[in-house]
């Protein structure tokens, strides 16, 4: 019989659970999730660019639309997210990341964690939007409360909002926030809750999913010594560091999907109305996609992470979130040059629809 994923066994390591779901069960239906799971690569690749195949409601982002109206919406967004735009908001997050890094520095032990990983991405995200650096904290609030990159409705994000929104409108600034308050789809403007539900997608992938990528990227280069040191000698491997890591441990690594036309994943037709898993997890570790999967390399000739989506629903702020693993790594490097994990720590990844280490102690060496 096929593992569920509703277990404590999958909650506390999916991987033993991903590994028999790929060699024995590629697709399978889990009843007690209420969904069918596809685990290897080439078809978790193939599900996720499927048309039909969208977020499950509710929500108001851009993994919720499709067709023109996805396309119009992204072609809003990208502007902020790219080119000068993104090259602004890397350096301040990189001044963001130095602030944070050298008020650890002085400290005897530390929790990136807490004080590094969880502010860095939300700082980032609140200053593209060009919303008070305090509203930090209140994303980092509102991510422990459930807000996702999938946003839905969220009262106290639309309440904070409304003002932000209504001064945008009349008098516009040079933030992404304002880009967003002045377009127009089909000649009318976006609705508040259209621009709401966008800027909660931004706050809570930035916010969250982010956030425990960073904190996962930090615990495996902390973990494997040698790559550290690989990476202390030649910082321009950080990307391939950062993808590695998303590979191998990827924040979100059970996708959920819902057909809204009946689809063939894994090559068997399923009905409209069908929930679909990709687990993004379990293709990472496909032994049949990359070599030796379970081994950290940030020298691996094979990339090509599923973590951050594909085709129309590629993550847009991927660029932005490899630029803020560089510059916080850069800068705890700086900060810290003789960082390890504190004596007798071992990083503890949870969760399974999102998954990272929450606590990841330090010694500033």
């Amino acid at each position: 019989m096929a593992p569920s994923l509703v277990s404590l066994t999958a909650a506390r390591d999916p991987y033993p659970v991903f590994r028999v779901l790929r060699e024995r069960y590629p697709l399978v239906r889990d009843e007690l999730l209420g969904a069918w799971l596809v685990s290897r690569y080439e078809d978790v690749r193939d599900a996720l660019a499927r048309p039909w195949l969208v977020a499950l409601p509710p929500g108001r982002t851009l993994s919720h639309m499709e067709g023109a109206t996805h396309r119009a919406h992204r072609a809003l967004l990208e502007p902020g997210l790219r080119g000068d735009a993104l090259a602004a908001l890397a350096a301040g997050a990189a001044r963001t990341a130095h602030v944070l890094a050298h008020r650890i520095a002085a400290r005897r032990e530390a929790d990136l964690v807490a004080e590094f990983c969880r502010w860095l991405p939300a700082a980032a995200v609140v200053t593209a939007l060009g919303l008070p650096p305090e509203d930090a904290a209140y994303v980092q609030r509102w991510c422990r409360g459930g807000l996702t990159h999938l946003a839905g409705h969220h009262d106290e994000l639309d309440a904070r909002l409304r003002p932000h929104l209504v001064r945008r409108r009349a008098h516009p600034r040079d933030d992404l926030l304002s880009v967003l308050c002045a377009a127009e789809v089909g000649g009318r403007p976006l609705s508040d809750g259209t621009v709401t539900g966008l800027v909660g997608a931004l706050l809570g992938g930035g916010g969250d999913a982010t956030a425990l990528a960073l904190a996962s990227f930090l615990a495996n280069l902390l973990a494997h010594p040698d790559q550290l040191a690989l990476v202390r000698e030649r910082p321009e491997l950080i990307p391939a560091a950062w993808a590695e890591s998303l590979r191998r441990d990827p924040p979100a690594p059970v996708v959920l999907r819902r057909a809204v036309r009946p689809v063939t994943v894994a090559g068997t037709p399923l009905p409209a109305g069908a929930v679909v898993a990709c687990l993004v997890g379990a293709a990472g570790r496909d032994p049949a996609r990359f070599a030796e999967p379970d081994r950290y390399d940030v020298l691996r000739t094979d990339p090509g992470h599923l973590a951050t989506g594909t085709g129309r629903h590629a993550c847009l702020g991927a660029e932005l979130a490899c630029h803020i693993a560089e510059y916080g790594l850069r800068a705890l490097l700086d900060a810290l040059p003789g960082m390890v994990l504190a004596p007798g720590f071992g990083p503890e990844p949870r969760g399974l629809l999102t998954r990272g280490p929450r606590t990841l102690l330090v010694r500033p060496g």
